[in-house]
């Protein structure tokens, strides 16, 4: 709890995050947080420092000018905090054995494949992104205007449609072709998941903001809508396209598509500047705006369980190690018969997923055991400095392995 923080006011847009594979970032300032559930149920947090370079220049902290400089670089953490988390789970040796079985290169050198897979890797990456844009502008830009032009030229052929109309016309198709992406992708299993913890990135920082205690159990009592949303971000920017775009005069299909590419920047940046207000003002016109953008997180977000609170508390509360200095990760840890949901991306059947589950447990335990000697290794340390000698060690020892079996008994 931030004691210098007399109202709950101060704790809108103190944090923000990202749901990912088995996982969720948050991030508060320059620090953030990425906290993923491992295949034998503990959490692993990794933290980073990501500076914003409106720090470093400040007319790129400019209203409109910041909303362009932050949505690039949401993008840009988007894709490095997904790449650390894909690395911090990995894909376990015996389940990597399996798919290589499976896969028609078997006769391929194994020398080869390595030395080939990390340029071929950054070709797809980019290969990706490439597409995706090219993808993105003619869905959302270049067929939005092809459909209302052939509306007008052939179904309203008779009427002159005003240039306002057109303009509402175009907006409903990039808003029918949105909503249709999004239900399809919902449909994947995948992404469900992914969902979910969407879903617990919303309710933990709903938590937070509301000044309840941080836990997966007041956590499930909040809401799953969030106005400062990614999703409330695209359907504001669609919405301000629908307005911006009525004052474009120019309705030949490829110019009018460059236009909007061009006018593009202005356009986030004033969806960027109304999702700020959104998220720290809570009134008529910010609930009205709001409110498309909340309706689509119905999709985008789905109702996670208290495993996946955990992992985007933890998050939050690895970001803020000032406001949650006794935090203790451990506390967060499940055994690995409650993790069954988190085999989904293995691809093992049932024999081979009990294998797996029974060898991550005995990996486990070795583990606990391995810290539990380390922990009695440094406390032999500190006693020996202190002046204890070897036999009141060996009785401390004596009591502790006799307080341990009787617990266990």
């Amino acid at each position: 709890m931030d004691k210098n923080c007399e109202n709950l006011a101060c704790r809108r847009n103190k944090v923000g995050g990202q749901a990912l594979i088995e996982g969720v970032m948050m991030k508060h300032g320059d620090d953030i947080a990425i906290a993923v559930r491992k295949d034998d149920g503990s959490v692993e947090i990794k933290k980073e420092k990501f500076v914003s370079v409106k720090k470093k220049h400040k007319w790129l902290g400019l209203p409109i000018i910041r909303g362009v400089v932050g949505f690039i670089e949401s993008m840009v953490l988007s894709m490095k905090t997904m790449n650390i988390s894909t690395d911090m789970l990995g894909i376990d040796e015996e389940i990597e054995k399996e798919k290589k079985k499976k896969q028609k290169n078997k006769n391929k050198p194994e020398k080869e494949k390595k030395k080939d897979s990390g340029g071929f890797t950054l070709l797809l990456m980019g290969f990706s992104i490439i597409f995706g844009l090219a993808l993105a502008l003619l869905l959302f830009m270049w067929l939005p205007s092809t459909v209302t032009q052939l509306i007008d030229d052939k179904l309203l052929k008779n009427y002159d449609l005003h240039q306002v109309l057109k303009a509402i016309i175009e907006g409903a198709v990039k808003i029918a072709i949105f909503v249709a992406y999004i239900l399809v992708v919902s449909f994947m299993k995948d992404i469900r998941r992914v969902f979910q913890y969407h879903g617990a990135e919303h309710k933990s920082i709903a938590c937070y903001e509301s000044g309840m205690e941080l836990t997966p159990e007041n956590a499930k009592k909040c809401t799953r809508f969030h106005p400062r949303c990614g999703t409330s971000f695209m359907f504001v920017m669609l919405i301000i396209g629908i307005i911006i775009g009525a004052f474009i005069p120019v309705w030949d299909k490829w110019l009018r598509t460059l236009i909007k590419i061009a006018i593009l920047p202005l356009t986030m940046g004033i969806g960027y500047e109304f999702i700020m207000y959104a998220g720290k003002h809570d009134n008529l016109f910010t609930r009205m705006c709001s409110a498309p953008g909340l309706w689509m997180q119905r999709i985008t977000t789905r109702e996670p369980d208290e495993k996946q609170l955990a992992i985007a508390i933890c998050a939050i509360k690895s970001s803020m190690p000032e406001e949650f200095p006794n935090f203790d990760l451990d506390e967060y840890d499940i055994d690995v018969e409650d993790n069954l949901e988190h085999f989904g991306f293995t691809g093992l059947n049932k024999k081979e997923r009990a294998e797996f589950i029974e060898r991550k447990k005995a990996e486990k335990a070795e583990k606990k055991k391995q810290k539990e000697l380390l922990n009695d290794e440094d406390i032999s340390d500190i006693m020996a400095l202190d002046g204890v000698d070897e036999a009141e060690l060996e009785a401390i020892s004596e009591n502790k392995d006799r307080e341990s079996q009787e617990d266990e008994a």
